[in-house]
């Protein structure tokens, strides 16, 4: 029985001009520190790079036409195991396209796969052949833009894989494929566990050589390339990842500061993309459309979604703990004493791309071999569908080419 939670309900962004306006007060009102010694990235956002932006974001940029091109697209609620889920649904003109799920991860939000919708949905008007058509459903995760609040459920990986499996189905999509990047990578990789017979295969980017809780990679047995993204994983180990142990350990402190000061909310996710884009690049408005970046960064503020979002990446990291705990503890119990990997189980086949100086790692993510799609691309960074949507596209039509057909 169809109740009205469950129900697909028509949605569209319509943020209150007080908001905005209290956005821009707040913006011209900031209280700024004083510049350190060494005013440059090595100790963060610098003040100068940052008060010129914020400048742009409160005077320059313009909500109100970000907001009304992503109202062009589709979008819907539903409700899934007590949460609300907010998501994009952009059906191709192609009566044979592919139903794909794109998810994101931190500090993303669906306006990162902005770019990419058109040409996937409609590549005939994008100078792409029709027969690479895919359906397209771009859900925000619990506690991301409008999937808020959080539900008793809480976050966790398998549990977001479960609402994404019962949102294909509740669209009447019978076989689909998905895409995940950064956390959404992990969801995309729980799929095939949960959901097989459905699932066509699943394409990842996003994902790094190790996770943040052991040791730094040897680098002995390592050369070229891999040797060089091992390096830069665990330079990040050593340097990079207090955002993380502080969203996974003290969330609601870091909430007060993110839900209160926009300049707050902008510089945590800044430095990401000053950290995560193409290296190559000097600023993150140069690997990356500012007004698109500023998009996304205004959906958090508008939506509370510094601080609901801090508390998933809490809720999902002592899940997966957890589960990191319990596979050691089955693998030890197990003679043949190997831990699982991507694609160690049967089932749909996975994709990989890697872009720029991302840190994935191909000997260390899949021993076996048994990922036969793994590419890797000199151009782009952890933002992939905001840097390089071009590669990023192609990559999804030339995967998941052949796996059109069941």
């Amino acid at each position: 029985m169809t109740t009205k939670q469950s129900e697909i309900q028509p949605f569209r962004i319509e943020i209150p001009q007080s908001e905005i306006d209290d956005l821009r007060a707040r913006l011209a009102g900031a209280r700024w520190p004083a510049e350190p010694r060494v005013d440059d990235w090595s100790r963060g956002v610098p003040v100068a790079y940052l008060k010129e932006l914020a400048e742009y974001w409160g005077d320059g940029f313009d909500w109100r036409a970000q907001e009304a091109a992503l109202n062009e697209i589709p979008q819907f609620v539903t409700e899934i195991d007590g949460q609300r889920i907010h998501f994009f649904h952009q059906r191709s003109p192609e009566p044979d396209a592919l139903p794909l799920i794109l998810t994101h991860g931190w500090p993303g939000s669906p306006v990162e796969f902005q770019k990419l919708i058109g040409p996937l949905t409609d590549p005939r008007a994008h100078g792409g052949d029709p027969a690479d058509a895919f359906h397209v459903v771009v859900p925000s995760l619990p506690g991301y833009g409008f999937s808020n609040p959080i539900g008793e459920a809480g976050f966790n990986l398998f549990g977001v894989a479960r609402m994404w499996a019962e949102l294909m189905s509740r669209l009447g999509y019978e076989r689909y494929a998905a895409h995940g990047t950064d956390a959404g990578s992990g969801v995309a990789g729980m799929l095939p566990f949960i959901d097989a017979e459905h699932v066509a295969g699943i394409h990842l980017a996003g994902i790094s050589a190790s996770t943040p809780f052991g040791d730094p990679i040897p680098l002995d047995e390592l050369s070229g390339r891999d040797r060089e993204r091992a390096e830069h994983f665990n330079t990040m180990m050593d340097e990079g990842f207090g955002y993380l142990v502080q969203q996974m350990t003290r969330p609601q402190t870091l909430a007060y500061g993110l839900n209160d000061s926009p300049i707050g909310q902008l510089a945590w996710i800044v430095e990401k993309f000053a950290e995560w884009t193409d290296p190559a690049r000097k600023l993150p408005e140069d690997a990356v459309d500012r007004d698109q970046l500023l998009t996304n960064v205004s959906l958090y503020w508008f939506t509370g979604s510094g601080a609901s979002s801090a508390h998933a990446v809490y809720e999902g990291m002592q899940a997966w703990k957890a589960f990191a705990a319990q596979q050691a503890s089955q693998v030890s119990d197990e003679s043949e004493g190997e831990a699982q990997e991507w694609g160690s189980v049967a089932g749909p086949p996975t994709g990989v791309a890697v872009f720029g100086a991302e840190t994935a790692v191909k000997s260390l993510t899949d021993p076996a071999g048994r990922i036969e799609h793994w590419n890797e691309y000199e151009r782009g960074g952890h933002f992939a569908a905001m840097e390089v949507p071009d590669l990023l596209t192609g990559d999804l039509r030339t995967f998941f080419g052949p796996l059109r057909q069941a």
